[in-house]
């Protein structure tokens, strides 16, 4: 059994990278993915912004390494290329005799390519290549693909817990090398956007017709995003004996639900607040320790107020730095943990703290003022990352210097 969990790989690919070097880099600059919708057909171009992962399916594919077409859905491919790039970067090797699990999750599946096809699929008489998209319309498909692409047979398993998915997928993989059931886990997870996404958020009436602004007085809903961020979790002692770089340790980790709505989390941030706590408390450190806190930053009018007044019941008067990264990114539902899981990495190895985007005017109803500039040098030694779904699931992890 081991106490203590490390991570030795990092894999991502969202808007504003493909790889991982390429996402610090855009993060440095202060660069954005979000920009007006390019690759996916929908009544909304022109009208609404979203991060669209800047590949169509057929550079995906090159992306991948595939070179057949067989039913690979726009989720699945994105989660391949950040899987891999998260196990090639951690040593691992296929058939490495270690026992290893995939935990992938995701919120939409493979919806993006079924959608296309619903009315042949309804039409008895129709026949076409469509037919290979049908079984990807589960969400285990993508999981099966990643697995299969990295020769993972030991454990295999998808999440679907909203915008906690990947979080949950993080805290799953500790729990299984705790436990002695692997000895090593690939987490993370992936979301492709897709013209029932944009529908339906559009639906819920918090979209952002420009760029969501996280913590800004004036937010007005939030901006959609797809990617897939993952990262490899091993036993600290393990990876150290094996002589492996590791970009940090995942100290803690909890997820509550307060059950408060179907889509709201409550005013108070009653959720929130149990899930930092109880991360805080498996985690052993310091309230005062913590020095960075990724937010979930949605941008949207409720999220954000509910997320704040979490903070300051527990850190009081003493709420360390924070920032949303979803103005880089925009808010990439069950891939949201993943990627930001591997920002928080990033800020733990690089000692740096991202800026919030976008933000002007600190909200009313508290004076909580995200990082608005990078901060080189930050003393970034320990980072909580807050990833809150609907229906009141929560999660917060938390990174560690190792």
């Amino acid at each position: 059994m081991s106490e203590r969990i490390a991570i030795t790989g990092l894999g991502i690919i969202s808007a504003i990278g493909d790889n991982v070097q390429q996402n610090l880099i855009s993060l440095r600059a202060k660069r954005s993915g979000i920009g007006q919708i390019k690759y996916l057909e929908t009544i909304h171009k022109g009208n609404l912004p979203i991060a669209e992962v800047k590949h169509n399916d057929e550079e995906l594919l090159k992306l991948a390494g595939i070179t057949d077409d067989t039913g690979y859905t726009r989720t699945a491919l994105l989660g391949m290329i950040a899987a891999k790039e998260a196990f090639d970067n951690s040593g691992a090797k296929k058939g490495d005799g270690i026992r290893t699990a995939l935990i992938s999750a995701t919120t939409v599946g493979g919806m993006g390519s079924t959608e296309k096809f619903y009315l042949d699929y309804i039409n008895p008489e129709k026949t076409g290549d469509f037919v290979k998209y049908i079984d990807s319309h589960d969400c285990g498909d993508s999981a099966e693909k990643i697995a299969d692409n990295l020769g993972i047979k030991d454990f295999i398993t998808s999440i679907n817990t909203a915008c906690s998915s990947s979080a949950n997928a993080l805290m799953l993989g500790a729990r299984l090398i705790k436990h002695g059931i692997v000895d090593r886990v690939v987490a993370g997870g992936v979301d492709a956007l897709t013209k029932f996404t944009i529908n339906g958020f559009n639906t819920l009436m918090i979209l952002d017709k420009e760029y969501c602004k996280p913590f800004d007085k004036n937010r007005t809903g939030l901006t959609l995003g797809e990617g897939s961020g993952f990262v490899v979790l091993e036993s600290l002692e393990a990876a150290q004996k094996a002589g492996k770089q590791i970009y940090c340790e995942l100290t803690g980790y909890a997820n509550t639900c307060d059950a408060y709505h179907q889509t709201a989390s409550s005013p108070e941030g009653a959720g929130a607040f149990l899930s930092m706590s109880n991360a805080l408390a498996l985690s052993r450190l310091k309230i005062e320790d913590i020095d960075y806190v990724n937010v979930h930053g949605t941008a949207t009018q409720i999220n954000d107020l509910s997320e704040g007044n979490a903070m300051i019941k527990f850190f009081g008067n003493k709420v360390p730095k924070f920032s949303s990264t979803k103005g880089y990114t925009g808010h990439t539902l069950g891939a949201a943990g993943g990627i930001e899981a591997v920002f928080s990495a990033l800020s733990i190895q690089n000692n740096i703290i991202f800026p919030n985007l976008n933000f002007k005017d600190k909200m009313d109803e508290f004076d909580l003022v995200p990082v608005t500039d990078l901060i080189e040098n930050a003393g970034v030694r320990n980072v909580l990352s807050n990833s809150f779904g609907f229906g009141g699931n929560n999660t917060s992890l938390l990174f560690s210097k190792a």
